[in-house]
């Protein structure tokens, strides 16, 4: 796990120390006097994120001192890694008392480098902790680091078939069982939105199926897995379409979300559904006017090609409500509209079941992983109307769009299955303490808290 050893292997660890503004004075006076000149002239008054080195009487380094504004903030310590000397530090018992899994998790994600095609800048600063916070923390952190990973490689590297490749690896490490349809066995297999939004690339479409566990309630994870969104014919401008390799930001939390799910062996029997396409542009695109007769049976007019993803997600949705889950989830990539509302670090979360929500929300409080629920307003189905079909994929209203999205995926839910949908950003726009710039897991660590509550305990 980058940036954590353990603490077994780091005998000479430098203690980090936590303070605030109101444990300062008796923690430099437990250090010595040497200390307290030291903090003085650096005028350190332990605001938040600040950070003084304190030397012994040989010079080197004896313990660090962090300013923290809150002690359950999992980012407190994330700036670290980049930011201290190369070696080894270790939380210490002095100052105030901070959770070490919380202070080795946010330390992990602040020394995530994407080095695929560039050399790192520089190693991270280890953070030494205990094993079992290590064994604690792995797989959760193998989760982040694989959303990451995968959402910020570019699409010549990252296809339909690669991004399916990834739920083959995933199946065969899990015992899991795979299989998928890939181009016209899409239209046999009665997957027709999911091929037409894929057709003109000259990757062809594909939708993943990995199957795992024998008993158990079942359920159902489907992820937006567009690998390249251009908009199709209704073209994007140059700065809409410029990272829009991370339009498979859904399918690579559905991947870890699964990945988490099987390694925890949570009693579960586990369907993961991944449509993988580029929606590029050709003489076979799929046009505005068009209608299509998608899984479910409802009839869809194609307002907008750039409203692929909710296209995609349908069929996808469709074929996992046959199998009768007790709970079905779906990420995606969807809206604009959702970053308009809740910002870059808010992932919009729709459900059709209060109860369900609120546990989830409740999830990601507690592992300061947030997430924010708008509403299922269904009079805004008006807006999806269309004189031709049973519905559009869009309308002329720019109102309310990551909800009109949501409503459209609804028409392919039944009532009796619950079911939460994550509207996810999935990518940081600039560096923060804890998210680098580039691919981001939003929610990924409420959603597996959510279910290891839901199952595992039941």
């Amino acid at each position: 796990m980058q940036g954590l050893i353990d603490l077994r292997r780091a005998p000479q660890a430098v203690d980090l120390i936590a303070v605030d503004t109101a444990s300062l004075e008796a923690t430099l006076k437990s250090l010595g006097r040497r200390a307290e000149s030291w903090a003085q002239a650096q005028q350190f008054r332990a605001d938040a994120g600040a950070v003084c080195a304190v030397p012994d009487a040989a010079g080197a380094t004896r313990a660090v001192l962090v300013g923290v504004a809150r002690r359950d903030d999992v980012y407190a310590m994330a700036s670290l890694p980049q930011r201290l000397p190369v070696g080894d530090y270790a939380l210490a018992a002095r100052g105030i008392a901070l959770d070490p899994e919380r202070v080795a998790l946010g330390w992990a994600l602040g020394s995530y480098q994407f080095t695929r095609y560039k050399t790192a800048r520089r190693a991270p600063a280890r953070l030494a902790v205990a094993p079992e916070v290590l064994k604690a923390l792995a797989p959760r952190l193998g989760a982040v680091q694989q959303v990451r990973d995968l959402v910020n490689t570019p699409t010549e590297d990252l296809g339909p078939a690669e991004l399916c490749a990834a739920v083959q690896d995933l199946a065969e490490r899990h015992g899991g069982r795979y299989r998928e349809w890939v181009g016209d066995a899409l239209l046999k297999a009665n997957f027709p939105t999911i091929h037409a939004v894929g057709r003109a690339s000259h990757r062809a479409p594909r939708l993943a199926e990995l199957s795992w566990g024998k008993r158990g309630p079942h359920l159902v994870i489907v992820g937006k897995g567009v690998c390249f969104d251009s908009g199709g014919l209704d073209i994007k401008a140059a700065d809409g379409m410029r990272n829009m390799k991370k339009d498979m930001g859904g399918a690579a939390h559905a991947i870890a979300l699964a990945g988490l799910v099987m390694q925890a062996r949570l009693p579960v029997r586990l369907t993961l559904l991944i449509p993988a396409v580029e929606n590029a542009i050709a003489g076979n695109a799929f046009r505005p006017g068009e209608v299509i007769r998608t899984r479910g049976g409802l009839s869809v007019e194609i307002d907008n090609t750039d409203a692929e993803g909710r296209l995609i997600l349908c069929d996808a949705l469709a074929y996992g409500v046959e199998g009768k889950p007790d709970l079905l989830l779906d990420f995606a990539t969807l809206t604009g509209a959702a970053r308009i509302a809740l910002g870059p670090d808010l992932p919009a979360l729709f459900a059709n079941r209060d109860d369900v929500a609120e546990q989830l929300l409740a999830a990601g409080r507690d592992t300061q992983d947030p997430l924010w629920r708008l509403p299922l307003w269904r009079p805004y189905l008006t807006l999806l109307e269309s004189a031709v079909a049973d519905l559009a994929n869009a309308g002329a209203s720019r109102h309310a769009g990551a909800i009109t999205a949501a409503l459209y995926l609804e028409r392919f839910v039944p009532e009796t299955v619950p079911w939460l949908h994550l509207d996810v950003y999935a990518w940081n726009d600039g560096d923060k303490p804890g998210r680098p710039r580039g691919g981001e897991a939003q929610g990924l660590r409420a959603y597996f808290e959510f279910l290891h509550q839901r199952y595992a305990a039941a």
